[in-house]
């Protein structure tokens, strides 16, 4: 079997129980270790040996612009597509071992990078003044509300938002609420508004990242529930996707839809510090700064990529006393992944809320 016969199979099966983001993480990793095998004439994977690793591990090494914890996400991504090929009897057993991953140390495997809950506050208090109600408002009050990821706020319609009683007569037609009248009643009658309802939709481009699983009501409060009334009402640009569905975060690009790339640009720009009316901590001129160019907004020091709002979002969560039980269900990851990766607090601010429930202890 030829390495890119291989790595084409490989990938397909991926995308049976993975997400699209995924999977194309997983593309780029092991591309270049399939180059480089084609390069070095292996055109079979019977003849791959652990001399053919060493090399492409030597040459990752020596080419000083990888950073460790991305070395170890790639040759684990290799060694996962070298056990495959083990499993098919394409590739001998020993090779995968072959395969050395640098161990990191709980430090190294966590990116501390966040976006603090007041640089958050500072940012939703500017937009709210001057852009009130307009995409970069909404987009960022989801953001750091829900703490959702780029492809859930992605994937929201007009008909996921619930903002009044009209809107829940939506959901005595939704497929997974097939249950009695009655019992459906005392369920509507419990449901407390406002609140986005994030779906999986993955023929219509829409995937979540956990699928099904991903599926979730997630309330909000009421300050951001008015601000989304009035950006459907007022501001939202009236558009529909490819499959003649109504995005709620719409893009005057076809087909309508924002994407995740978009989202992305738009979380770049509004942690630019002269973006909302703060001035450069960089010394930089806002007028001939390469950050302010399109496309090149990520070149600012200050910006934040939606994944840090995420990070943020979920300790910000914490430091106003929300159990981490309760953040895994509201942003679909689990209890382990919150402890360990996604709450950054301040120690003295914790310590302080530590203090307040040392108190209650001689109440």
């Amino acid at each position: 079997m030829a390495p890119r016969e291989a790595f084409e199979i490989w990938l397909e099966r991926q995308e049976m129980d993975k997400s699209e983001s995924t999977v194309q993480s997983y593309r780029y990793r092991v591309r270049p270790f399939v180059e480089f095998l084609e390069e070095e004439g292996v055109d079979n994977l019977n003849d791959l040996n652990g001399r053919h690793v060493l090399r492409f591990d030597s040459m990752r090494r020596s080419s000083g612009d990888i950073q460790k914890n991305t070395l170890n996400n790639q040759l684990g991504t290799i060694r996962q597509y070298l056990e495959f090929g083990i499993r098919a009897n394409a590739v001998e057993p020993a090779v995968a071992s072959q395969v050395d991953i640098p161990q990191l140390s709980k430090d190294e495997r966590i990116n501390r990078e966040k976006l603090p809950t007041q640089r958050a506050k500072d940012i939703l208090e500017y937009l709210g003044r001057f852009e009130y109600a307009s995409r970069d408002h909404v987009l960022a009050f989801l953001l750091w509300e829900t703490g959702a990821r780029a492809g859930s706020l992605r994937a929201l319609d007009l008909e996921d938002i619930y903002l009044g009683e009209d809107d829940l007569d939506r959901l005595r037609y939704q497929e997974d609420l097939d249950v009695g009248e009655s019992v459906l009643e005392e369920i509507l009658g419990g449901v407390e508004l406002p609140f986005v309802y994030f779906r999986h939709r993955p023929d219509e481009d829409t995937p979540l990242k956990k699928k099904y699983g991903g599926e979730r009501p997630v309330n909000i409060s009421e300050e951001l529930g008015e601000v989304l009334r009035d950006y459907i009402w007022y501001r939202r640009v009236e558009g529909s996707d490819e499959n003649d569905r109504k995005p709620l975060l719409t893009s005057k690009k076809s087909p309508g839809r924002i994407t995740v790339s978009g989202i992305r640009i738009r979380a770049y720009e509004l942690t630019q510090p002269c973006q909302v009316g703060k001035e450069c901590p960089h010394d930089r001129d806002p007028a001939d700064c390469e950050a302010r160019v399109h496309g090149q907004q990520s070149r600012c020091p200050s910006v934040r990529s939606p994944h840090k709002w995420r990070t943020g979002s979920v300790t910000w969560h914490r430091d106003r006393g929300w159990a981490p039980e309760d953040i895994a269900t509201k942003m679909a990851t689990s209890v382990e992944l919150v402890n360990s990766v996604y709450d950054q607090p301040e120690k003295l601010r914790r310590m302080a809320i530590r203090r307040e429930n040392l108190d209650k202890l001689y109440e």
